[in-house]
């Protein structure tokens, strides 16, 4: 007798994967947005350390050329002060395709209009500080 109840026991009944599968899915609907916030919030810092780069690479060019404050360097110029290699020195443009420029000696770079637009939900404009 005891046998015979074992055997028609063999697997999970349909209530019990249901349950799993149900709490599968409310860890994923936990899980997913917060995933995309990171995600967002990577992109504007990696945004924010290019406008960095990009403000240390204009110095580095108004010192070694003598230029003065108001120059215009061109995306060209600071490819010089940029390691190679990078995404930032291939391109110039931030991860949306936007362009960084104009570039000015003695003005700090701003973010792109619309990678702050696109941005701004998970980096406020103090998060920007100084750059927008």
């Amino acid at each position: 007798m005891l046998q015979k109840l074992n055997n028609r026991r063999g697997g999970f009944t349909l209530v019990e994967i249901m349950i799993v599968v149900a709490i599968i899915a409310l860890l994923a609907a936990i899980a997913v947005p917060n995933f995309l916030r990171a995600r967002k919030r990577s992109q504007a810092t990696r945004i924010l350390e290019d406008l960095r780069m990009l403000d240390s690479a204009v110095d580095q060019y108004a010192i070694e050329t003598n230029k003065s404050t108001g120059s215009n360097p061109t995306f060209a110029d600071l490819k010089n002060y940029i390691k190679a290699g990078t995404v930032l020195y291939t391109t110039g443009n931030d991860m949306f395709g936007n362009t960084y420029g104009p570039f000015t000696v003695d003005t700090i770079p701003k973010v792109p209009a619309s990678a702050f637009s696109t941005l701004s939900d998970v980096a406020p404009a103090a998060f920007w500080s100084p750059y927008y």
